[in-house]
């Protein structure tokens, strides 16, 4: 079907795709549902794909969220307008009735195409509209009902789903753990053996550090080394981290902490920092989910914990009587060296989780 044989007013279900699926997101609708018109990339707007049919849509969005996986979102339709901002407001006062049973709402507007107004303009417009009707009020951040305006050139589509088809990152129950990584020190034994290895070594241990936004990278060689061979792996290391950052940079809100690295002969790092946590990570530890709250309450309850990481060799075993916490991370696995300090700084970040999520559950109860 193309733009022209479709009747965009009777359109019932907006589906959307990734790019480049629309096709067969529709053909698949086609075959899995004969009863149903579709139509890919309507007006040539990518990732979506249109559909009308003789059944409700409220019971089709639910079969093709059941069947289709290829499909991200579907959205029923309850009104259609032409694409005026006035049109739209005095379309949303039919939806208001679909919001009975919910304690709040927020607005959804995606504008495709151009206009004289914006999709803020259309939020703000349908918004107060909304709230006049309803009495409910805005909640941005977990509402219990979005109504979504759906914008396609001249064509506008309206309709209410549950705030969970919006889900965020971020919601009731989870914490932001960024910040305790900002305390570890991940001390990591470098790894050497040739200069192309130990370059590209470097490279992936300083990338994942960075990806945690560790407080610091102390490379912690034992005795002598090769000096081209630690040169190598440090290029690599600070190559990882500033490859990492400037992806961070540019996508994140926040600004990212850049980590900042060290070298420090092993032995000496522990004496001088024996009246701070010291964490080993190697196989003869406990299981992580034994110590797990202890790890959690040695990184929120002090200014910086330490987290040793061996190599091709491992942290030596008289360190060991020097630490707080000796930890296996997975249990009969042996752990890569480049994947070693993201798995120590994953299992921290579940510990601190947990712990945060049971302080939360133990504060409301009370």
């Amino acid at each position: 079907m193309s733009s022209n044989k479709l009747d965009f007013s009777g359109v019932s279900i907006i589906i959307k795709t990734l790019r480049g699926y629309e096709n067969v997101v529709a053909q698949i609708l086609k075959e899995t549902f004969p009863e149903i018109d579709a139509l890919a990339r309507p007006l040539n707007f990518s990732g979506l794909v249109l559909a009308r049919g003789n059944v409700s849509a409220e019971d089709l969005a639910k079969e093709i969220k059941l069947r289709v996986p290829e499909v991200e979102r579907v959205l029923p339709v309850k009104c259609y307008v032409l694409a005026d901002v006035d049109a739209i407001a005095d379309a949303a006062k039919r939806v208001v009735d679909e919001l009975a049973s919910a304690r709040s709402f927020a607005v959804s507007t995606v504008r495709r195409g151009r206009h004289s107004f914006t999709s803020i303009d259309v939020n703000v417009r349908v918004g107060a509209v909304i709230k006049e009707g309803s009495g409910l009020p805005v909640n941005l951040d977990f509402p219990d009902k979005v109504v979504f305006v759906e914008i396609i050139g001249p064509h506008a589509y309206l309709g209410v789903v549950d705030g969970g088809e919006f889900p965020k990152k971020m919601r009731p129950g989870k914490f932001q753990v960024r910040e305790y990584f900002r305390k570890v020190s991940v001390v990591q034994m470098p790894y050497l053996g040739g200069l192309e290895v130990s370059h590209e070594m470097g490279v992936r241990i300083g990338r994942e550090t960075q990806t945690f936004e560790a407080g610091e990278l102390v490379i912690a060689p034992i005795g002598s080394v090769r000096a081209n061979e630690l040169a190598a792996f440090l290029k690599g290391v600070f190559e990882g981290i500033e490859s990492r950052y400037q992806i961070q940079a540019k996508s994140y809100a926040h600004k990212p902490h850049k980590t900042e690295v060290y070298v420090q002969n092993l032995y000496e790092l522990v004496r001088e920092r024996a009246k701070e946590p010291i964490i080993v990570f190697e196989p003869e530890g406990e299981p992580i989910s034994s110590v797990s709250d202890k790890l959690a309450d040695l990184v929120i309850e002090n200014r910086r914990t330490n987290f040793l990481i061996g190599s091709r060799e491992g942290i030596p075993l008289g360190i060991f009587r020097f630490a707080n916490l000796v930890v296996d991370l997975c249990p009969g696995v042996t752990i890569a060296t480049d994947l070693a300090a993201a798995s120590a700084l994953m299992a921290l970040a579940f510990a601190v989780h947990k712990k945060l999520n049971k302080n939360f559950d133990t504060f409301y109860r009370h």
